[in-house]
């Protein structure tokens, strides 16, 4: 008699350790990334290229082309955002970009005063009609003396 006990007892352990690992394994740590339109080949935005800096007197500008690619990606954008993050307080600690302007298409030119010396990174992306968005350009880096 001992012998089935044990073996009902062996599963049920089993059973539990089995649900516990499925469930462990079905949820996930850190931030939930937003939304993102579904994207179907061919229908993306493509994204900015060759963005250039230039600094005059505390005053970055950027620019960058943008040519849409009818083989990977056939959507005009809308405008393009441009982002911005300051070297990480750590070293290792990520860079933080924050978008720190818009620019309404056919234009491909941001200003802005940086009002601190140090390095500063920009990148562009270029984002279409529901949200859709292109990858990121290269990222440009900044030295304001």
């Amino acid at each position: 008699m001992t012998r089935p006990r044990r073996w009902i007892k062996t599963s049920v352990i089993a059973g539990l350790c089995l649900l516990f690992g499925v469930i462990g394994a079905g949820t996930g740590c850190g931030k939930k990334a937003p939304p993102r339109a579904p994207e179907k080949p061919g229908q993306a935005v493509a994204a900015p290229e060759a963005p250039a800096a230039t600094l005059n007197h505390g005053q970055v500008t950027l620019t960058w082309t943008h040519e849409i690619n009818p083989d990977h990606a056939v959507l005009p954008p809308r405008y393009f955002e441009v982002s911005m993050a300051a070297p990480a307080e750590c070293e290792g600690c990520p860079f933080v970009f924050e978008t720190v302007g818009q620019v309404a298409v056919p234009d491909r030119v941001f200003q802005m005063t940086l009002p601190a010396s140090g390095v500063r990174y920009f990148r562009i992306q270029a984002v279409g009609d529901h949200g859709v968005r292109s990858e990121y350009s290269r990222t440009v880096v900044v030295e304001v003396p």
